[in-house]
């Protein structure tokens, strides 16, 4: 059986409104949901370059596919990943994330995910 596959993926989030659609709180350690249309199972491993908004720190993080939208995925959502942070520098995205994300109003708006 063979092992996971690698993959690299780079993502620029613009605003909090995208942050909050895309950043997955309810994952261990954090995680975000990467609009895309390659290829992926469940456990491969990725090299994630994340920016957050007007910041000009670029994330360069190891993490682990743990959810995927296909096409067929109900209620609309878009296609892609969920990636879960990985090691140190995981958490520290997490952190920032949450920081940027502290006191916002929007949380009822529809993620990604869940």
């Amino acid at each position: 059986m063979a092992g996971p596959r690698q993959g690299v993926i780079a993502l620029a989030i613009k605003d909090k409104v995208m942050l909050q659609t895309n950043y997955m709180p309810f994952i261990k350690g954090g995680g975000v949901f990467i609009p895309t249309e390659k290829t992926f199972e469940l456990g491969d491993e990725v090299f994630l370059l994340l920016t957050l908004l007007e910041d000009p720190e670029r994330f360069a993080i190891t993490g682990k596919v743990i959810w995927i939208n296909y096409r067929t995925t109900p209620g609309g959502r878009q296609i892609g990943v969920g990636i879960q942070f990985g090691g140190a520098d995981g958490e520290r995205l997490r952190k920032k994330i949450e920081a940027l994300l502290a006191g916002y109003t929007r949380i009822d708006q529809p993620t990604n995910t869940m």
